[in-house]
């Protein structure tokens, strides 16, 4: 494995922990929304990753073997959560139906703060991973002075 493709590798779990904390800031600013523009409250979120081949185009035309098994991560999407409504009671709720509920979105805030400190801890480590990377690619040069 070169260089690039170690900061490639690393790259694409950046960006796929971006992905999943955006999904998880804009889960926890919903957590009240009684109406959206579909009609309805907000339906909580989450993001799908895949694992994805990362070879360099000098990789594919070598067919080298010590690379074949190299994965990066790619988000396929984001879908949305099929978690039944909350059902509060709150009969002066301009959102109230006949019975005098309001339906809020099934978020748990706990859920939510312990999947965007797994995130962070995620992007954390590719950040280190990049950083390492560097390094490496900062001393190899040196020797060669």
């Amino acid at each position: 494995m070169d260089f690039m493709t170690a900061l490639d590798i690393g790259a694409s779990g950046l960006k796929a922990q971006r992905a999943q904390l955006n999904v998880i800031a804009m889960n926890m600013a919903n957590i009240r929304t009684t109406k959206t523009l579909e009609g309805g409250p907000y339906q909580r979120k989450s993001v799908s990753f895949e694992s994805s081949p990362v070879y360099s185009p000098f990789d594919t035309a070598m067919d080298n073997q010590l690379n074949r098994d190299l994965k990066g991560v790619k988000v396929l999407g984001v879908t949305a959560d099929e978690r039944p409504f909350k059902q509060i009671y709150e009969p002066h709720h301009p959102d109230a139906n006949d019975q005098g509920y309001v339906f809020y979105p099934d978020i748990n805030v706990v859920e939510e703060m312990t999947n965007m400190m797994t995130a962070t801890r995620g992007y954390e480590a590719n950040v280190q991973t990049i950083s390492a990377c560097k390094q490496m690619f900062q001393r190899a040069l040196r020797i060669g002075l």
